[in-house]
């Protein structure tokens, strides 16, 4: 036990070469020991070996506390190590409240997720240059840990590269802003309600309430349709009567229909024209407008509506048919009463 304590004060007289420093050459270790240590022994008694040595490694641990290049030296760093992590905090978030306003009194029309993000963007980076100025304050030389930092981050950039290509395609939609929450797109193949964004991908509530989450990479490399992006939609409808039926009559009563429907806007006015002699049918295109959040009452209401018209004035809706000539069929029948 005598041996391992005198180990341990021998490595503590190692450990504090600070405490040492304003030691002269012609001053021996054993000097400087008994010089600092003083052991109270009873009289008549002597000090044992084990006592000793904890006096002697505590007489040497209080020596570098209060030594102005050991203990209080470090101790100054620590602090001044803290205060410059506080500070670093306090003006990353005075420096995130200053971004964010800008955004918002900009004139860019920037959505609510990317003002987050160059917000938090902001803050991170502000708090990290804090970090390597109070890591450089207690003497840590900042050279490798940035190596480090950057060989680590190639390292998971180059495994995790599928991510940080949806992570980018995230900010492009961000930028440019072909879609937004709320908005019913078509993408990836997909169509249905925004519901969610993040900068790798974005949730699709379809119609039948099944929720898909679509890489944002996947969006980008596409076609984006976005249903919703303007304030009005036109409506496109085919209505079909037959060859026989009068087409100014039935151009009239598509123009009733369309105009007393109260969801109509006037302005652009409806298109209704005769467009194509099909096959079985005379087409007519009616194409109202109407704002998109009334397109598929409009839809609904015009189909239903043209439908009991054209049945209340005679007009037919004629269904594929082919007509059927057959030549010679009156001489066969000659033929076979004789």
């Amino acid at each position: 036990m005598t041996r391992i304590l005198t180990f341990a004060c021998l490595l503590g007289a190692l450990a504090t070469p600070c405490a040492l420093a304003h030691v002269t050459d012609d001053v021996t270790g054993a000097d400087l020991v008994a010089a600092h240590v003083e052991v109270q022994v009873p009289a008549g008694e002597e000090a044992s070996p084990s006592e000793s040595s904890v006096s002697q490694l505590w007489s040497s641990f209080t020596a570098w506390l209060t030594d102005p290049e050991g203990g209080v030296k470090w101790g100054l760093r620590i602090v001044l190590f803290f205060v410059i992590l506080f500070a670093g905090r306090v003006v990353s978030n005075i420096l995130g409240n200053v971004a964010a306003r800008g955004l918002k009194a900009s004139k860019l029309k920037t959505s609510e997720l990317l003002c987050d993000f160059f917000v938090n963007s902001t803050k991170k980076i502000a708090f990290f240059l804090s970090i390597i100025i109070a890591l450089g304050t207690i003497g840590l030389d900042i050279g490798p840990f940035l190596a480090g930092v950057g060989a680590l981050g190639f390292v998971v950039g180059f495994a995790l590269k599928d991510t940080l290509g949806n992570f980018a395609a995230g900010i492009m939609i961000l930028l440019y802003r072909p879609y937004d929450i709320g908005d019913v797109v078509t993408a990836a193949g997909e169509t249905g309600k925004v519901s969610a964004m993040s900068l790798v991908s974005t949730t699709l509530l379809l119609p039948d309430n099944q929720v898909v989450v679509i890489p944002n990479g996947s969006i980008w490399d596409g076609v984006i349709t976005n249903i919703t992006g303007s304030p009005t939609r036109r409506v496109d409808l085919v209505f079909g009567i037959g060859y026989d039926d009068d087409v100014e009559h039935a151009e009239r009563v598509l123009a009733e229909i369309v105009n007393a429907h109260e969801k109509v806007l006037k302005d652009p006015a409806p298109l209704i024209r005769l467009h194509e002699l099909a096959d079985s049918s005379v087409n007519f295109i009616c194409r109202p407008w109407a704002k998109t959040s009334d397109y598929w009452g409009v839809y609904w209401d015009i189909t239903r509506e043209v439908k009991m018209r054209f049945d209340k004035e005679g007009i037919s809706i004629p269904y594929p048919q082919q007509d059927m000539h057959v030549h010679g069929l009156e001489s066969m029948k000659g033929d076979q009463a004789a």
